[in-house]
Order: structure tokens, then C-alpha cells, then sequence
């Protein structure tokens, strides 16, 4: 009897805990617009990456890759305030990439730098590739197909390999 009761008291802790860490605000969460850009550096640290953006702001990025899903950018008028701040590792900020109007320089303003790059030489294509996850369930890698000029031509989501309990030992 008390090991049944130390087998629930273990799981109402994992479930308590869970519970928690659901309830914590994500690092894109509970910014104001207008506020300082010091209140987002304040929280995250120093910014990994950072983007000119055409109004005269900045984009700032904190990624997590590459073994990460998660990349925060807080976009930042030429005032220094705070426009946005998102997750944009995300299949609705990829589904916004326009095949054959973005260039390489588009795709690394818009998630920042790739987690691994590949050229297909048959294909004539370079391939930038993304760790993120879809709908919080599944572990993903979003691919951006780039022609010999820098023009996105195609993209493409296949599963990460990191989160294939077949495949785990290979790497």
C-alpha cells in the first residue's frame, strides 16, 4: 500500500509541475508596444542576430537552435521602441515566405540564421533549413530552396531527425 501511494504522490508532483511550467509566460509573451527596446534586453540578454529593417528599426533575435525550436524577434522602431516581439520559428510566420519574390537576404531577416545549409547540385538548389515545432506536438525542420540567383523557390517541412526515436542512435 504506501508504494501505490508513493507512486501517486509522484505523479500529482509531475502533474503539478507540468501545470507550472505551462502557466510561465513564453519569452515572446508580455511585451508592450511602445515600450523601451531596454525592457525586452533586460529580460533576454543581449540580442544573437541583428536586422535592419526598411522603416529605419531593427529587428533583434534571440535563437535557440541549433539543437532549439524557438526563435524570439522583437522588432524596434528607429525611436528604440518595441513594434512586436514573436516566436518567429513558427508555420505561420514560414507561410508568409512569397516562392519566387524572396531572396536569401528575406528569409534571414525574417528567422535569422539557419541551423545547417546544403547544396543539391542536381537540383541547382541551396537549402536552408530551420529546427522549430508545429503546434507544440510535432519536431519539425521547415527547408527554404534557393536557385543560383538567391530566389526562394520552394519550401518544404520534414521530420527532425534529433526527435526520431528510431533513428536517436545514429546520431
Amino acid at each position: 500500500m504506501p508504494h501505490l501511494f508513493n507512486r501517486l504522490r509522484v505523479t500529482l508532483a509531475g502533474a503539478s509541475v507540468a501545470l507550472l511550467l505551462s502557466a510561465c509566460a513564453q519569452p515572446w509573451q508580455n511585451y508592450q508596444a511602445g515600450a523601451d527596446v531596454s525592457t525586452v534586453i533586460a529580460r533576454l540578454g543581449p540580442p544573437r542576430e541583428v536586422y535592419d529593417l526598411p522603416n529605419g528599426g531593427k529587428r533583434l533575435m534571440w535563437p535557440t537552435q541549433p539543437l532549439g525550436e524557438f526563435t524570439t524577434a522583437a522588432d524596434i522602431d528607429a525611436s528604440g521602441r518595441i513594434v512586436s516581439v514573436r516566436q518567429v520559428l513558427d508555420e505561420n510566420e514560414f507561410y508568409k515566405a512569397q516562392i519566387g519574390t524572396w531572396t536569401r537576404k528575406d528569409v534571414l531577416e525574417n528567422f535569422g540564421r539557419p541551423v545547417e545549409t546544403s547544396y543539391f547540385p542536381l537540383m541547382k538548389r541551396e537549402v536552408w533549413t530551420y529546427r522549430y515545432m508545429e503546434a507544440n506536438i510535432w519536431y519539425l525542420m521547415y527547408n527554404f530552396y534557393f536557385d543560383e540567383q538567391g530566389i526562394l523557390r520552394m519550401t518544404q517541412k520534414t521530420p527532425d531527425p534529433l526527435h526520431d526515436p528510431d533513428r536517436r542512435s545514429l546520431f
